[in-house]
């Protein structure tokens, strides 16, 4: 006979990480890792569709979840504006869409969009994040799409456009403003959007990179890279921990995190990648560098972390897969097509999302092997997103709803 406690326990179990939560840049723990157990590895876009919904205007960011709402941001040319948009999840019916600025474009990179930046979610309200101008642009909307606040926290200068994705961490709403001027990284009060602290960024060079936050030995890290640097602050106060001199000018990729290093790729003008030890203090140049390699190094797509491998995508569609504790590479192969998306990681697979729209899915370890592929049929610049065992990918005319019912 079934232990009918044990049976309650298993079933709350699997309900809780079936209704994980996507609220923010790569998932709920920003490092596009999920722990869905049955979101399928392969698809076919024709029978797998639960819905496939018409988005108005052009984004690259992604779509975030919380509960029955999907929550994306576009920008509509010939109107000069940027819109949050609101769809149901079980339906992907459009429920509403706000105009969220009405401001002229800024120029961008080719490969920049105008709503770039993903927004994020505590539930309560949503946070987005565009450029006004010469401004950086945050406001925070209700789940009905009240606008709640709006501020401009800092000026913001960059000839490739604008890509900043906030982060949560407790009352804070933080955002990256690195930029080609007066840099800074800021955190607002959530409630209020109030300014708590700002942090000057001292070189003064354009990065796209989103934070990542972690706990590591009691001590909170807010670690990001840019201005010439790999840097960790307090997110409570906006006070430095540690800083790595380079390794190079400019920074789109997020970091991970494996529990005993982070990992970080960078591209331009220098390719790098490095494993970094985060215990220390001060600038550990010299001294907190586990590993180094450059060959495949990713400028635009994060990468992810699988076990005992790092795993990373170059934008030319080069993947390598790498032993995390020593850096040994175990492999190096192309995939089909350009990536600009991040990568994520489910069931111990590591999933590669191209600029074509075709899905791969590769299990990290000695031997490279494409264990599925899946096609969509449209050209994608979002990065996926897992929910409720679903996968919701963003193309650059739609957003589909592809799983099972």
């Amino acid at each position: 006979m079934i232990n009918l406690k044990i049976f309650c326990a298993v079933l709350f179990c699997f309900t809780s990480v079936s209704a994980e939560e996507w609220p923010g840049w790569r998932g709920p723990r920003g490092d596009g890792s999920s722990e869905s157990q049955t979101v399928p590895l392969k698809w076919d876009v024709e029978k797998d569709t639960v819905w496939k919904t018409p988005i108005p205007g052009t984004g690259h960011a992604s779509p975030i979840v919380w509960k029955d709402r999907i929550f994306l941001v576009s920008a509509e040319e010939g109107k000069n504006s940027r819109s949050l948009i609101c769809l149901k999840r079980s339906s992907g019916e459009i429920l509403w869409s706000k105009s969220v600025l009405i401001s002229d474009f800024e120029d961008i990179h080719r490969f920049n969009s105008r709503a770039s930046s993903t927004p994020v979610t505590d539930g309560e309200a949503v946070f987005v994040s565009f450029l006004d101008g010469s401004d950086m642009y945050i406001s925070a909307f209700d789940f009905e799409g009240e606008k709640l606040w709006e501020k401009r926290p800092g000026i913001f200068s960059s000839k490739h456009g604008y890509c900043s994705s906030p982060v949560l961490w407790k009352d804070k709403i933080i955002i990256n403003g690195d930029h080609d001027g007066d840099a800074y990284i800021v955190a607002l009060d959530k409630k209020t959007g109030e300014t708590i602290w700002k942090t000057d960024r001292p070189n003064k060079t354009r990065s796209y990179c989103t934070p990542i936050i972690r706990t590591i030995d009691g001590r909170n890290q807010l670690i990001l890279s840019g201005s010439k640097s790999v840097t960790s602050y307090d997110p409570d106060s906006g006070k430095q921990h540690w800083l790595i001199d380079g390794p190079t000018e400019q920074f789109v990729a997020s970091l991970v995190y494996n529990g005993e290093y982070l990992f970080m790729t960078c591209g331009f003008p220098a390719k790098h990648m490095l494993a970094i030890d985060p215990t220390g203090s001060g600038n550990v140049t010299e001294t907190h560098i586990a590993w180094r390699d450059t060959a495949g190094a990713s400028y635009v797509p994060s990468p992810v972390s699988v076990g005992d491998y790092f795993v990373v995508v170059a934008d030319n569609g080069v993947a390598s897969c790498f032993v995390s504790k020593t850096g040994e590479r175990l492999w190096r192969e192309r995939l089909p097509g350009k990536h600009s998306a991040s990568m994520v990681t489910v069931r111990g697979q590591a999933v590669f999302l191209s600029d074509l729209g075709v899905m791969s899915v590769v299990e990290p370890g000695a031997e490279f092997v494409i264990q599925y592929q899946s096609e969509l049929g449209e050209e994608t610049y979002a990065s996926p997103v897992i929910h409720n065992d679903q996968w919701l990918l963003r193309g650059v005319d739609h957003l589909y709803c592809i799983g099972r019912n």
